[in-house]
């Protein structure tokens, strides 16, 4: 049968119609998934067509699965990071939403201050247990959506709830009509999609979901969640691994729009960006992630990587104020306490800092040499050198003009005595077998006496 598809609008066969597979033993995917090997990226040599939607955006999840790997966020805490949040992700919402646990009176408090601020973005939904007692929580909340977990692999389905596929599609779909009874939006977490049979459950579990949600007039959002890293964006992988298989699966065989479509990734094999990249250029129009990455095991989609991802593949900010991602990067350091690897882009100390001299002199003679970008305009981040073993002249240079906001006639060259004076002291250092970078309180206070007082300690900018 021949009809013409509203997505591309070119006749296609419509005779792909999958139904349940009731398994009676579970499909690990052993020539995938080994467990005693690395898991494998299988090509089939499929290509699918690449898709992004007119409109894509960001969802959050710092609240939710973020503040499951760190010490519980206060309410104080959790009410200034969303609206540092909706600072950064501008009044357009690129940050869409944002989810809560509502278990605890703690967690229904911070719901509550942050519905006070009366903020459109990014919208607040929740995440919750999948009882008809949780449903009218939410309901009484005012929040229009919520996240339920709907586990779709068969190491969850037949292991872990002990269930065949047709009980855990029933039983799934009694608590999608529970929510529906409820007048709340149901957004299904489809748990672990890349290690579950495509065909024979997700594709007809989600069938249903979209016919129930067709009946009911209650849209149904769908979150393919990657919950152990494994999916992969190149081109031509074969499912499950294929992030871009999936998202075009979900909407070609699934007819889910790509407004109703996200995609949740982790970062245990470093590809948490790349996939979250690839849902978005094949179809789906969220991406959900967390701030600075924290989150599970090697953590989510670091949220300030997809704001950059999303400037780069649109050409614009759209309203986002980057400098707000400094804003969150220090809250965490000095509010939380929380310790940001230094060498992590956009946020870490050092991510634009450079400790080769040569580097240094490139620095002083355009900083675009060594510069990704403006980093000072976008980030509110100069550009900093450290001084070490090869820092040289020029680096030394650019170190103390930096330092003491010198510029002009004031600042230094590389062959000013105090310059040549400061490289011989650190060549002592390094020459009696130290091996650290030395430190800024080392360096002003030498430079206070080889200079006379002339640059003081308590001169140097912050």
């Amino acid at each position: 049968m021949l009809e013409i598809s509203n997505k591309t609008n070119l006749l296609e066969q419509k005779s792909y119609k999958y139904s349940l597979q009731d398994v009676p033993e579970p499909n690990l995917y052993r020539d995938i998934y080994p467990y005693d090997q690395v898991p494998r990226v299988p090509f089939n040599h499929r290509r699918v067509p690449m898709g992004m939607p007119e409109n894509i955006w960001i969802t959050d999840t710092s609240f939710r699965d973020g503040q499951q790997s760190v010490d519980p966020y206060t309410v104080e805490q959790i009410v200034a990071l969303y609206k540092l949040l909706s600072k950064l992700g501008g009044p357009y919402g690129i940050i869409r939403q944002t989810e809560f646990f509502v278990y605890s009176e703690k967690d229904r408090e911070a719901v509550a201050r942050c519905q006070e601020l009366g903020l459109k973005f990014p919208e607040i939904t929740t995440w919750i247990r999948a009882t008809r007692e949780d449903f009218k929580l939410v309901k009484d909340l005012g929040i229009r959506e919520t996240g339920i977990l709907v586990s779709c692999s068969d190491y969850h389905i037949f292991k872990k709830m002990k269930m065949s596929r047709k009980q855990a599609m029933d039983y799934y779909l009694a608590t999608v009509a529970d929510a529906f009874d409820a007048g709340v939006m149901p957004r299904c977490h489809l748990e672990d999609i890349t290690r579950a049979d495509f065909y024979g459950f997700v594709v007809p579990f989600v069938n249903e979901l979209m016919k129930m949600s067709s009946d009911a007039g209650i849209p149904i959002r769908i979150r393919a969640c990657d919950t152990m890293g494994l999916g992969v964006p190149y081109s031509e992988v074969a499912l499950p691994r294929s992030v871009p298989g999936i998202v075009y699966g979900l909407q070609h065989y699934s007819n889910v729009p790509s407004e109703m479509l996200e995609w949740h990734g982790h970062n245990d094999f470093y590809k948490a960006v790349a996939n979250a990249s690839a849902a978005w250029l094949y179809g789906a129009s969220g991406v959900n992630c967390s701030l600075l990455g924290i989150g599970e095991r090697t953590g989510n989609i670091p949220l300030e990587a997809m704001v950059m991802e999303y400037a780069s593949l649109r050409g614009s900010l759209d309203g986002m104020n980057l400098a707000a991602i400094t804003e969150i990067a220090d809250f965490f350091r000095s509010d939380i306490g929380y310790r940001v690897p230094t060498m992590t882009p956009f946020v870490g100390r050092d991510f634009n800092v450079t400790r080769a001299g040569i580097h240094a002199d490139g620095l002083m003679k355009d900083a675009e040499i060594y510069s990704i970008f403006d980093t000072e305009k976008l980030l509110n981040r100069k550009q900093r050198v450290m001084i070490g073993q090869n820092s040289g002249l020029a680096g030394i240079a650019y170190w103390i003009n930096d330092s003491y906001g010198l510029s002009g006639d004031e600042a230094v060259g590389k062959r000013d005595a105090i310059v040549t004076a400061l490289k011989d002291w650190i060549d002592q250092q390094y020459a009696g077998g130290r091996q650290t970078t030395l430190s800024n309180h080392e360096l002003t206070a030498k430079l206070e006496e080889l200079s006379g007082g002339r640059l003081k300690a308590s001169e140097v900018k912050a």
